[in-house]
């Protein structure tokens, strides 16, 4: 699944496009194609075709893991990527959809953006109060109104363990598997520590590793591990993860695996405590 840095680097390329392709900031969209009506959270399909038509993009951006496009008549469209959703690009002349296209937004000059999910977990929203979706969740680990003694305090009301506790969106938004195994392990801290035992110094320090990981992964564009998410290489600068077995860069430690909440953990038995 998409984590922060992904779906930043995805919002950036939809906002300034790329070698090959067009930015959708202030495009026109000119029919919206429903191929797989469960892929839409809200309104139903017919609707929402309906209300997007005629519109244009006139903002881009990010919260916590979802996409935000806000259009030129009123209401935001969220996008949750989830397992395998992606964004595709489709150049003139417009062809058939492409296996597992789930929903389709047409512009004037030709050119198409595939919501392409082979899994089907994705989901978009069109909402007028974004709280309707992203009410719950926590705070932006890179916002730099998050202070040390906020980010202390947080973990101090908690007695959850770290790893599951930073997987939480609701405690912060946007970390998943990935960079909070990479921020646990730059901040020394063992995965299974229980939140409310950190001191201040401690609590700093992996906020601190937090906003490093999550700042060195959209440097690199992200992560590209497996057929859903392509474009970045920050999988060449893994210090623990998917690295089980392997010494660990600082110590020589064999890296280990464990699963926590049914999510693979990886970490330095020597280096996190």
């Amino acid at each position: 699944m998409p984590e922060l840095p992904e779906v930043e680097t995805i919002a950036r390329w939809l906002r300034e496009g790329r070698a090959t392709e067009p930015p959708l900031l202030g495009r026109t969209i000119t029919a919206v194609e429903v191929h797989w009506p469960r892929t839409l959270a809200a309104p139903d399909p017919a609707t929402f075709a309906q209300r997007l038509t005629g519109q244009h993009v006139t903002a881009i951006g990010r919260r916590g893991k979802f996409l935000r496009w806000v259009l030129s008549g009123g209401g935001v469209v969220l996008l949750h990527l989830r397992m395998s959703g992606d964004l595709r690009w489709q150049p003139p002349p417009a062809a058939s959809p492409q296996p597992h296209d789930r929903l389709v937004f047409a512009f004037a000059d030709g050119w198409r953006l595939a919501f392409n999910d082979p899994r089907k977990f994705g989901r978009v929203w069109l909402v007028e109060d974004e709280t309707s979706v992203l009410g719950d969740l926590g705070p932006e680990p890179l916002d730099p109104d998050l202070s040390a003694a906020d980010f202390y305090a947080r973990l101090q009301a908690s007695r959850a363990r770290l790893k599951p506790l930073l997987l939480d969106q609701r405690f912060l938004a946007g970390l998943g598997n990935i960079y909070a195994d990479e921020a646990l392990f730059q901040a020394g801290l063992h995965p299974l520590r229980p939140a409310h035992t950190l001191s201040r110094t401690e609590a700093e320090r992996l906020l601190h590793a937090i906003r490093q990981v999550l700042r060195a992964g959209i440097a690199h564009h992200g992560a590209s591990i497996d057929w859903v998410y392509r474009g970045g290489d920050f999988q060449n600068h893994f210090a623990v993860y998917r690295r089980a077995g392997q010494p660990c860069l600082r110590c020589g430690t064999p890296i280990q695996r464990q699963l926590v909440g049914q999510r693979s953990t990886h970490f330095c038995p020597h280096c996190q405590v």
